[in-house]
């Protein structure tokens, strides 16, 4: 039976956590691992990961000594996994953005993808609740990003995914830097160099229920650029 690990970087997520990890046990009959990967939350978030602990062996916590952000702590996460010999990796936001539900859904079609990401804007636009301003945004970074790298993906900045472990493998995890947008950007393109299978689902994305968005001037930029980087690395035939 394939083993499976959901990961989920943290920083003040504690509110949500205390809805987020039961509501993954529940959708997925306790069968998902979790692997929660806190960047030293003040407000507690990792003392609520271990009072789960406690009764779910399979809930393991990652604490780092400071924030490091998202990218990094992606990798660290995904470094795990393979060492543990998980066959499918998953990775998820925190904030109720994604829906537990849908996990099963992700463990249903990567078995004939090697990366099923969960799309916002496949077949229409499926977000809840964000301003026209943000989801304009967002819907021109990501026709922005598919017309400069070539990737045929809808949605190449959503966070709520699901890797085989061959794609993990295959690519230098050392040399990824990058953090939010750019970072789910790259690990995309990195996958559709190496020729993968990629799928998209349609998922509905809501905004988050506690706490305030990471979101700032530096992610849309690392982001921005992230896309002529990859193309350009790509044409000189230098990505790995």
């Amino acid at each position: 039976m394939a083993k499976s690990i959901v990961i989920i970087p943290t920083y003040k997520e504690a509110e949500n956590l205390k809805n987020l990890i039961p509501e993954i046990i529940k959708r997925t009959n306790g069968e998902v691992d979790i692997l929660i990967v806190d960047d030293n939350s003040p407000d507690g978030t990792s003392d609520i990961v271990r009072e789960f602990q406690k009764d779910h062996p399979n809930i393991f916590l990652m604490t780092r000594p400071k924030k490091s952000g998202l990218g990094t702590a992606y990798v660290e996460g995904f470094q795990f996994a393979l060492k543990k010999g998980y066959d499918y990796i998953l990775q998820m936001d925190a904030d109720f953005s994604h829906d537990p539900k849908e996990i099963k859904n992700f463990l249903k079609h990567i078995k004939n993808a090697d990366l099923v990401i969960g799309s916002r804007y496949k077949d229409g636009v499926r977000v809840l609740n964000w301003p026209l301003s943000r989801l304009f945004l967002s819907v021109l970074a990501n026709f922005y990003t598919r017309i400069i790298t070539g990737m045929p993906i809808y949605d190449a900045t959503g966070g709520f995914k699901c890797f085989k472990r061959q794609v993990l493998e295959a690519i230098d995890l050392s040399k990824i830097k990058s953090n939010g947008y750019a970072f789910q950007i790259e690990m995309n393109f990195k996958t559709f160099i190496k020729k993968f299978k990629i799928s998209e689902i349609p998922i509905v994305f809501t905004d988050r229920r506690e706490g305030s968005s990471k979101m700032s001037k530096k992610i849309i930029f690392e982001a921005a650029w992230m896309v002529w980087k990859l193309r350009i690395q790509s044409l000189l035939k230098i990505l790995r």
